[in-house]
């Protein structure tokens, strides 16, 4: 199925309930164009607690732990522009398309959503129409400015992940995730196992997918762009100090590729 944004007519924020979209580095003159789609954990006062705990709420399932602070320190490092989407994955998931199930989970690993289960179609639009697609809407229009002005693009994407999924652990510090574009990811991945004493993951805990993912299929490999999609695990990163550091070996293994 092939989705176009739409009309951006009803919203599920307040007035003054910010944008999903936040910028920094706007001006970044750097070829690297970053995105952290899983930033924040803002809900809609609309949806309340959305059935669940504070406790819960500051658990990855609402976000990626950490990835905020990397993405920015990256950012700095690299001189690169960052894309970044304020609110909780639990009201959408801006990572996926807004016709596949997980897109509002009613279950994210072993805890249910209180306020996903059953949402109807006319509330999945919503969801989208002010949340997914504005961002995305932006991510867009910058990289078609950068073609517009010839300007050379290399797309990466910062996310964390836990080190205990189900009960299983996961001895992968950073992972290195591609799919069909294999320009920029499996250098950086090979580069990071030669050059560091990490434990790097291809394509794990998880790989790129059209049904789980979507900044890198569509804002990177259908266009063309040279991607990949970093995944640092969530235990490293919780201090400023940790996410410099951890920022600073993908930013070596960056410009060692690029």
């Amino acid at each position: 199925m092939t989705l176009s944004a739409p009309a951006h007519a009803f919203s599920i924020l307040a007035e003054d309930e910010p944008h999903p979209l936040e910028i920094h580095n706007a001006g970044g003159r750097s070829d690297f164009f970053l995105i952290c789609e899983h930033a924040g954990r803002l809900i809609p006062r609309a949806y309340g607690d959305m059935g669940l705990s504070a406790v819960d709420l500051e658990r990855h399932i609402a976000w990626d732990i950490g990835a905020r602070q990397v993405a920015m320190e990256l950012s700095a490092m690299l001189d690169a522009p960052l894309f970044m989407q304020r609110y909780s994955r639990l009201v959408c998931d801006c990572n996926r398309r807004p016709d596949v199930h997980d897109f509002a989970p009613a279950m994210s690993e072993d805890t249910a959503i209180p306020a996903n289960i059953d949402i109807g179609e006319a509330e999945r639009k919503a969801r989208a129409d002010t949340l997914f697609w504005p961002f995305h809407d932006a991510v867009a229009a910058a990289l078609d400015r950068r073609a517009e002005e010839g300007r050379r693009t290399l797309l990466v994407t910062v996310h964390s992940f836990t080190p205990v999924f189900r009960g299983v652990e996961r001895p992968w510090e950073i992972g290195v995730l591609y799919k069909r574009d294999t320009a920029l990811a499996p250098p950086i991945g090979d580069w990071l196992k030669r050059n560091t004493g990490h434990c790097i993951g291809i394509n794990e805990p998880y790989s790129v997918g059209d049904e789980t993912d979507y900044a890198i299929p569509v804002h990177g490999e259908k266009r063309g762009l040279p991607c990949v999609e970093f995944e640092v695990r969530n235990d490293l990163i919780r201090t400023d100090e940790n996410a410099r550091k951890w920022a600073a070996v993908l930013a070596r293994a960056l410009r060692a590729v690029a």
